[in-house]
C-alpha cells in the first residue's frame, strides 16, 4: 500500500503523483522508442495507426469526455484537416509549417461551423453533429477541384529534412513521426487538464448551472474547448491522411465518427487513457480476425467471412461494457489497482455510480 501525502498546492497539479508512476510511464515511452527495433514494418504500421486514433479520441475526449459536449461530428474535423494539409503540401509549404497550420484550419473551421449549436444539449447537440459528419462527404464531392472529388487524391509523403517519409516506403520513420506527434499532444493535453481552463472545461461538464454561478463563460469555454478538439483531430486526419496515401469522399464518413465516439466510451470516458485504450481496441480486433482466419485458413482449410464481424464484435464490447463497466477498460484498470493497493480493506460500493446531474439542473 502506498500513500500520497500532499505538502503543497504543487502536489495537485504535478506530472505524476510520485516517482513510481514517473518511472512507468519513462519506461513505456523507452519501450514505444525501442518498438521497431523488435517489430516488422508491418505490424510497426498498425502501432502507427493506433497512436493516429489515439490523437483523434483525445480530441474527441477532451469535447465528450471533459466538457461534456457529445459529438458525432469529429470525421468532418479529420476530413479538414487532412484536405488543408495536402492542399498546402501541394502548393510547396513545408510538412513542419502545414501540419501545425491543418490542425489550425479544422480548429478554426469547426468552431465557426459548430458555434450557432453550442446552445444545446445531449440528444440535440449530438444530432447537430451528425448531420455535419453526413454532410462532410457532400462538401467534399462539392469541392471537387480542392478535394478531388469522388475520384479522391493522392496524399504527397512527408518530406522532413530532406526524407521522404510514408507508411509503406518508411514505416519505422513513419511511426516515429507519429509517435512524437502523439507525446507532444498528450503533453498540452495534460497540462490544459491542469490549468484553469481545464478545470473549467470540468466544471460546465459536472453543471452547467454551478459553472456559470462561479463566473464561467460557458459559450466561450465551449467554444475554446470545440477549437482545441477540433484541431486535435485535424492534426490526426492529417497523419491518416498520410498513412493511407489516399483520400476521397467516403474517407472520412459518418461511421470513423460513431467509431471515435465508441473508441473513448470502451476504453473509459473522461480518462485521457481512455483514448489510448480504445483505439487499441479499435486496431487490434480486425487484425486479431484477420490473423485468426488465415490461422483457419491454413491449418483447417476452414474459410470464416461473415460479413459485419468485426461491427458486431465491436459492439458487444461496447454493450458489455455499458452494462457492467461504465468507466471502461481503464476503469478496470483502477478497480483492479485500487482493490491491490487498499486491501484488505477495500469496499465493494467504493465505485458506486452517482447521480450524473445537481439539483440545479432539474429546473433546465
Amino acid at each position: 500500500m502506498r500513500f500520497v501525502f500532499k505538502t503543497s498546492y504543487d502536489a495537485d497539479i504535478n506530472w505524476f503523483k510520485h516517482k513510481y508512476q514517473a518511472f512507468w510511464y519513462v519506461l513505456l515511452l523507452a519501450i514505444m522508442l525501442a518498438a521497431p527495433l523488435f517489430i516488422g514494418s508491418y505490424f510497426i504500421g498498425e502501432f502507427a495507426l493506433v497512436l493516429i486514433f489515439s490523437v483523434a479520441a483525445m480530441g474527441l475526449m477532451l469535447l465528450t469526455g471533459h466538457t461534456g459536449l457529445p459529438s458525432l461530428g469529429h470525421a468532418a474535423f479529420m476530413a479538414m484537416g487532412c484536405f488543408a494539409n495536402v492542399l498546402m503540401l501541394n502548393a510547396g509549404i513545408p510538412w513542419l509549417i502545414a501540419f501545425p497550420l491543418s490542425g489550425i484550419i479544422a480548429g478554426l473551421a469547426g468552431t465557426l461551423i459548430m458555434l450557432p449549436v453550442l446552445r444545446l444539449h445531449g440528444v440535440y447537440l449530438a444530432l447537430a453533429t451528425l448531420a455535419l459528419s453526413i454532410l462532410i462527404a457532400d462538401i467534399v464531392v462539392l469541392a471537387e477541384p480542392w478535394t478531388g472529388g469522388v475520384a479522391g487524391m493522392i496524399v504527397p509523403p512527408i518530406s522532413l529534412f530532406g526524407q521522404e517519409i510514408d507508411r509503406f516506403g518508411t514505416p519505422f520513420l513513419f511511426y516515429y513521426v507519429c509517435l512524437a506527434v502523439t507525446v507532444l499532444v498528450v503533453m498540452l493535453y495534460r497540462n490544459l487538464l491542469r490549468s484553469p481552463l481545464g478545470r473549467s472545461f470540468l466544471a460546465i461538464r459536472d453543471s452547467e448551472v454551478s459553472a456559470q454561478a462561479m463566473g464561467i463563460h460557458l459559450a466561450q469555454t465551449k467554444a475554446r474547448s470545440l477549437f482545441l478538439s477540433a484541431t486535435f483531430a485535424g492534426l490526426a486526419g492529417a497523419l491518416f491522411g498520410h498513412s493511407a496515401g489516399y483520400v476521397n469522399s467516403e474517407t472520412f464518413d459518418l461511421v470513423l465518427s460513431i467509431n471515435l465516439l465508441i473508441m473513448i466510451v470502451i476504453g473509459g470516458l473522461g480518462f485521457m487513457h481512455g483514448a489510448f485504450l480504445g483505439a487499441v481496441v479499435y486496431t487490434v480486433i480486425p487484425l486479431a480476425l484477420a490473423i485468426f482466419r488465415t490461422f483457419l485458413q491454413t491449418a483447417f482449410d476452414i474459410n470464416i467471412n461473415i460479413p459485419g464481424m468485426e461491427a458486431g464484435i465491436f459492439a458487444g464490447i461496447l454493450i458489455i461494457m455499458l452494462l457492467f463497466e461504465p468507466m471502461g477498460l481503464y476503469g478496470v484498470w483502477l478497480k483492479l489497482r485500487t482493490y491491490f493497493e487498499l486491501f484488505p480493506f477495500y469496499r465493494k460500493d467504493m465505485f458506486k455510480r452517482q447521480k450524473s446531474y445537481l439539483k440545479t439542473e432539474r429546473v433546465q
